[in-house]
Formats: structure tokens, sequence, C-alpha cells
């Protein structure tokens, strides 16, 4: 849509410039038979002018026209571009709603199975870091605690759900996530 309306731009600009071309060579066209008429120039070469003033003339009209018709057509691409874009904003406000919603439940849900298996806050924090995917580095710094220390909390991440490592951490929640729509 963006490359029709700058080819469209483009179009009304090349217009603009021949309409303007056109019409400079008309007025002096004009001008000139005007000019030869006051001194009585032959009529040969008046009527070779007033051809050239006509040429001139329909010419001017005739990409005054197609100027016009461009830029209707022009402003109908924006209009469009803006009406595609007001579309997708919709649709863009109306996911985001949508996930919101079902990531707040999913979000409460994950907060519920950290109850249930008694995880202190600390342990709640690391496991939702392990689940966003950071390693156990990138989770010390976040925290502002030693790997070990991040270590040791993960193990009793595992321990307290009954699950072998991060790997079964991450299914646990998001298996039934990742379903193809035709098992849902």
């Amino acid at each position: 849509m963006l490359e029709e309306q700058e080819f469209s731009e483009n179009n009304l600009q090349a217009s603009r410039l021949a309409l303007g071309l056109f019409g400079v060579i008309a007025v002096f066209v004009i001008a000139d038979v005007a000019h030869d008429a006051s001194l009585g120039a032959e009529l040969e070469h008046l009527l070779v002018e007033v051809a050239l003033m006509a040429t001139a003339i329909v010419g001017t009209v005739s990409f005054w026209r197609r100027w016009q018709r461009e830029r209707k057509a022009a402003r109908q691409i924006i209009q469009q571009a803006h009406q595609e874009a007001r579309r997708w904003k919709g649709e863009a406000d109306r996911w985001a709603s949508e996930a919101r919603e079902a990531l707040q439940g999913l979000g409460k849900a994950i907060d519920d199975q950290f109850k249930r298996w008694s995880l202190s806050p600390a342990e709640q924090e690391v496991a939702l870091l392990l689940l966003k995917g950071l390693s156990l580095k990138e989770v010390a710094g976040v925290r502002d605690t030693s790997e070990r220390t991040v270590r040791q909390q993960a193990a009793s991440v595992y321990k307290k759900g009954g699950l072998a490592g991060r790997a079964e951490l991450s299914a646990f929640f998001l298996e039934d996530l990742l379903l193809p729509s035709s098992e849902q």
C-alpha cells in the first residue's frame, strides 16, 4: 500500500510538472501569436503558431485532467490506507485485550500452582524467571544474588513440584498451551 502511495505521489508530481510546462508554452505561444498578428505577420506563419498554440492548450487541458484523475486516485489510496490502518489497529487492540485476559488468567493459574507447591516468594520469582527462559546466571543478575543461591532455589522449586528439572517445569505450565488447534 505504501509503494502505491509513493507511486501515486510521483505520478502527481510528474503530471504537475507537465501541466506547468504545457501551460507556460501555451502562454508564450499566445503572446507570440498576438505580437506577430499586431505586426501583420504572414498568414502561414500565424497558422503555424496558432497550431502550436492549440497543441499547447490541448496538452495543458489533457494534463490538467490527468492530474485531477491522479489526484483523486491518490486521495482514494490514502483513504484506503487510513481505513486499513484503522482496521489493523482495531485488530491489534482486540488481540491485546484478548491476550491480556488470557495471560492474566495464566498468571493467576501459575501463582495458584506455586502456592500449592508451597514455594517461598524467592522461589516463585526464580521459577517465573526460569519459565521466561533466563539462565541461572541471568536470574542471579536480575535478582542481585549469587548463581549458587539461584541454583539452590531452583532445585527447591523442582523438588517441591516433583519435577526433574527446568524442562519439566516449563512443560508443566506450557504443554497444554501448545497443542495443535485440532486437539484443542
